[in-house]
């Protein structure tokens, strides 16, 4: 199982044993050490992985997860189709 944490005003940490990491023309990133932790505040040299970037620039990212009763609102990943619009008669 791989899990993906979200750290307070830092990077995403990437736990689990079967984790690839593919780019967009589908080559894979050669994954040195696990767990390893992705730039989410942009300012990496070493993008996509987190080097502690985020510490010097003052990131700011302090979203939690909504809970268990939240209704989801995710958008649609880029590719995808668009739900189906509902129609009233």
């Amino acid at each position: 199982m791989v899990t993906i944490k979200v750290r307070q005003n830092g990077s995403l940490l990437v736990e689990g044993e079967d984790v690839k990491l593919i780019d967009w023309n589908g080559n894979e990133y050669v994954l040195t050490k696990k767990p390893f932790a992705l730039c989410r505040c942009g300012q990496s040299q070493r993008k996509p992985f987190c080097d502690s970037s985020h510490k010097l620039c003052n990131f700011q990212a302090e979203e939690a997860a909504p809970g268990p009763n939240a209704a989801v609102t995710a958008a649609p990943a880029a590719g995808d189709a668009a739900p189906p619009e509902k129609v009233n008669n």
